[in-house]
């Protein structure tokens, strides 16, 4: 710019520009700054001509002449022309009306009301005494705004008054930045809008609407309790979403009235882009948040002096939702707004739990730094109120199958900021939308199914402790049973939880992605709660079952009985005597000791390979895409383009999807390990009972005081302890049917039993088997010691006599008979018939002793997994964490279970540790 007294010569709107002193006696410079003239008067500091008030400067003749001297003319305030200056001073305009309506003159006089550059009389009823404070609960204080200073009583004024419509709106604005709070003991901006709403209630309503009057803003849907359940939950909306199909239907269309602060209407707008919502972000993914079904969330922290910078005076919306009818015809529905911070006569009534308490409003705003300004207009702000939290929810009208939903709902909360230093401070910020509908019935049927499968799990449970009462040979019910009774319960109602869990699970991922007119949506996290608590207790359950099959297996009594008898005599020296003498050849452990290897050989077989099973599950989930199945969003697709929104995980889904690959992918392995892998490759089960054939050697195993399993492993030749050529010889003749069969009833083949053994039995194993563990002795007898070796040795013989002599029906008081299972007694698992004078062995020819085996518990196993990579992926949403520890506790397990069962070495002969007690070979 030019100094005062130069006029510019040159200037193109570059850095460079040329000004020329003006003459003596054309010290004026034009308000232009282009020509020098002589004034009428005195200079203003910036060299141009001055005017007393009420005239205007005249630089120019009506065809743009430049005149010599400028002059001043006064505007003429009369009753005829009632003109004065314009704001710039250059032209003469027609006065204020409320001046001319008020005191027919261009001025507002006492006793005449001046605010606002409006003239208001002070004789009629509207209240002189407003409150011009802004309040700022969460700050707990509040000041006198500038702008509400200025503009709040003539705004209520020219509205109450005149009816005036830009006033009425900004009224209403400066309402809504005091968060639409309502005192009824002061006149702030809310009771003054109250006042006038009550005071013209002669008005029409605008499309019979009661809360919206005509001239008005509509801001509140009334104040009287129970009217917000009315306005979010009685009338639908008149029209259908749908996810698929040729009327799809999947987009929200809000549209919003937007004004600015001084009440101006500036357009109608979608909401699309990014309306509101402060985080920056592509159109693409700020666009998805309309998108019907997709639950969408983003957060984003921004800098004040941002803030400050795009959003000088706040801007207001009235939101609606674009909709069609049957008839294809175009409306649009007004969406209410809970506002968090509306306080009604001091009180938070929109965070109360319950909705019959709320207050719901209309209009809207994102930033607001005008009504912290305290003294001046154009200065920084003290205090600034940003919605740091913007929620809408949709909800679905109940049992609707044509995707009907209720009016949507905005909740919002404002946060107040203290402004310190604008470049350092930051505000965390937050857009989301959900989707609910209401989970009563589902939560009934829920629970109805808990109720039954719950009956059907202590009946279960019932029937387990009877048969293990049966097995164990007590009829007392005592507080072991109940123990019993309850680890069975824990097991059963485990596998209730599982069954509900996973058919609730599958049941959202099914009907939520598959359905065409939408009729279900998907819990939101609150709702999820019950079933993650479910998936819980299943797991807490299922591992104490766990504990319990491991607790079991590791204190059964296996005895290898040795069928093997002395080949002739041999003479051998007698120690200290300097003699000989003749003994029976000693028969090799080394066939027990072989056996007893493939016994722990397969404790921890199973039917699947648990690392197959892991990262076949893991590649599925996150090579594939299967996880993309858990977003809430209504894609069924395995994929997802980088540029595309990606909605946040269901936890409801995410179980659906993982305990489905989990269980297919395992039942897939069974099937393939039953049907091809042990009929073609290897049998580990049935070759452990050929072994024992080929060894000689028979397997008399406990698992209950009074109840186990026997293998019969008695070679048809006789001998086993043999060479390589007469081993051969045998295989030969057995495979051409010219020996006896392997079973121990003569002709047959059936080589495994389960046993119910009789208590007179039970006394003769236990009184060896006393002897062996020396229980009966004192301590010191307990050390390795010569003695204690040859006693356990001369037990060992005493014991694979006595039971080998058992099966040979030597001890007629302890015989046994065989016989086959009914079918009811195989389906309950228990045995109807109780073994009193004589034992029985029942025909088994599934090879159920591998109940006592990983074998025979997979089902435990695979769930018990299962429920572990769900809890651990429900806890920190990462399968591929889940999935490492997955494996790190199945190699925890299997390293606990075989230091239970490892061997001992002890005296040149190996032990295996069973229930502290040496069952020895």
């Amino acid at each position: 710019m030019c100094l005062p007294g130069f006029q510019m010569i040159s200037n193109n709107g570059g850095p460079d520009f040329i000004c020329k002193k003006c003459p003596e006696n054309m010290k004026g410079v034009t308000e232009d700054g282009w020509n020098c003239i002589s004034c009428p008067g005195g200079l203003t500091a910036e060299g141009k001509c001055h005017c007393p008030t009420g005239h205007i400067l005249v630089e120019r003749d009506v065809n743009g002449t430049l005149l010599s001297q400028a002059t001043c003319k006064l505007c003429d305030e009369n009753e005829n022309s009632f003109t004065v200056p314009n704001a710039l001073g250059n032209r003469c305009v027609r006065c204020e009306p409320t001046f001319i309506n008020t005191s027919r003159s261009c001025t507002c006089s006492a006793p005449n009301i001046l605010t606002g550059g409006l003239c208001f009389s002070s004789t009629g009823n509207f209240p002189s005494r407003v409150i011009s404070s802004a309040r700022y609960g969460d700050l707990g204080m509040s000041f006198t705004s500038e702008w509400f200073a200025k503009y709040l009583q003539s705004s209520a004024a020219a509205c109450r008054v005149y009816a005036n419509l830009t006033s009425c709106q900004a009224l209403g604005n400066i309402c809504v930045m005091n968060m639409n709070s309502f005192d009824s003991t002061t006149f702030d901006a809310c009771r003054l809008f109250q006042f006038i709403f009550e005071n013209t209630a002669g008005l029409r309503t605008v499309h019979s609407i009661s809360f919206w009057r005509e001239n008005l803003p509509w801001l509140f849907y009334g104040d009287q309790l129970g009217l917000a359940p009315q306005v979010l939950s009685t009338t639908p909306l008149p029209t259908n979403f749908s996810f698929k199909g040729e009327n799809q239907n999947r987009k929200l269309k809000f549209v919003a009235a937007s004004y600015d602060v001084r009440g101006n209407f500036l357009k109608w707008q979608t909401l699309e882009g990014g309306v509101l919502q402060l985080c920056p972000d592509t159109e693409t993914r700020l666009n998805a948040a309309y998108s019907f079904g997709t639950t969408y969330q983003q957060n984003c922290e921004i800098s004040l002096s941002k803030i400050l910078t795009d959003f000088p005076t706040p801007i207001f919306y009235d939101v609606y939702l674009q909709y069609t009818d049957e008839n294809q015809h175009q409306y649009i529905w007004a969406v209410p707004v809970l506002n968090l911070n509306l306080q009604y006569n001091k009180i938070f009534v929109n965070q109360d739990s319950s909705s019959s308490k709320w207050l719901l409003t209309r209009r809207i705003f994102l930033v607001d730094a005008l009504s912290g300004r305290e003294n001046d207009l154009g200065s920084q702000p003290r205090l600034i109120r940003i919605a740091t939290q913007i929620s809408l929810s949709i909800h679905l009208v109940p049992n609707t199958k044509n995707g009907n939903i209720y009016p949507p709902l905005i909740t919002i909360a404002y946060s107040d900021i203290d402004i310190t230093d604008p470049n350092s401070q930051s505000v965390k910020v937050s857009f989301s939308v959900s989707y609910e509908m209401n989970q009563g019935e589902a939560q009934v049927q829920t629970d109805i199914a808990l109720g039954v499968l719950g009956g059907l799990a202590v009946l279960s449970s019932l029937l387990k402790t009877a048969g293990w009462k049966r097995r164990i040979g007590s009829p007392m019910i005592d507080l072991q049973t109940v123990m019993k009774f309850l680890v069975y319960y824990a097991g059963d109602l485990a596998n209730v939880f599982f069954i509900i869990t996973v058919g609730t699970g599958l049941y959202w991922l099914i009907f939520f992605k598959a359905q065409k007119s939408i009729s279900v949506l998907l819990p939101v996290p609150a709702q999820e709660e019950r079933l993650v608590t479910y998936v819980g207790c299943a797991f807490a359950l299922k591992a104490l079952q766990f504990l319990h099959k491991l607790i079991s297996q590791i204190t059964i009594d296996i005895f290898f009985i040795d069928w093997e008898r002395p080949k002739g005599k041999v003479l051998k020296a007698v120690e200290g005597e300097g003699g000989v003498r003749s003994a029976t050849v000693p028969v090799s452990i080394w066939r027990t000791y072989f056996v007893a290897n493939e016994w722990n050989e397969i404790q921890t077989v199973r039917k699947i390979n648990p690392l197959f099973q892991i990262l076949t599950v893991l590649f599925f989930l996150e090579v594939v895409g299967f996880k993309n199945l858990a977003l809430m969003d209504s894609s069924s697709s395995l994929s997802r383009s980088p540029p595309s929104y990606i909605a946040p995980y269901s936890r409801i889904l995410r179980y659906a999807v993982s305990t489905a690959l989990w269980l297919v992918i395992g039942i897939i392995q069974i099937m393939f390990f039953a049907v091809f892998y042990e009929r073609f490759i290897e049998d580990k089960i049935r070759q452990f009972v050929d072994l024992c054939c080929m060894s000689n050697i028979s397997v008399f195993l406990l698992s209950h005081k009074c109840f186990g399993y026997y293998i019969h492993g008695r070679s048809v030749h006789g001998h086993a302890d043999t060479n390589m050529e007469e081993m051969n010889m045998n295989l030969k003749r057995e495979a051409e049917n010219l020996c006896s069969q392997r079973g121990l009833v003569p002709n047959t083949d059936g080589q495994t039993f389960q046993i119910a053994i009789s208590s007179q039995m039970r006394q003769h194993y236990d009184r060896i088997h006393e002897t062996l563990t020396r229980k009966n002795g004192p301590a010191r007898l307990l050390s390795s010691s010569a003695s204690t070796f040859e006693q356990s040795i001369k037990a060992y013989h005493t014991m694979n006599k006595f039971l080998g002599s058992f099966i040979d029906h030597v001890h007629k008081e302890m015989d046994y008979f065989i016989k086959d299972k009914l079918l009811l007694e195989r389906i309950l698992g228990m045995e109807f018939m109780e073994p009193m004078e004589k034992s029985i062995f029942y025909n088994d020819e599934g090879y159920s002793f591998s109940s006592v085996l990983y074998y025979g518990n997979e089902a435990t196993l695979l769930i018990f997994d299962l429920l572990f990579f769900c809890v651990v992926d429900l806890a920190c949403q990462n399968f591929v964490l889940a999935a490492f520890l997955t494996y790190l506790q199945q190699e925890v397990s299997l390293k606990i279970f075989t230091g239970f069962k490892k061997k001992k070495y002890f005296g040149g002969r190996y032990f295996i540790a069973e229930n502290n007690s040496m069952c020895f070979h």
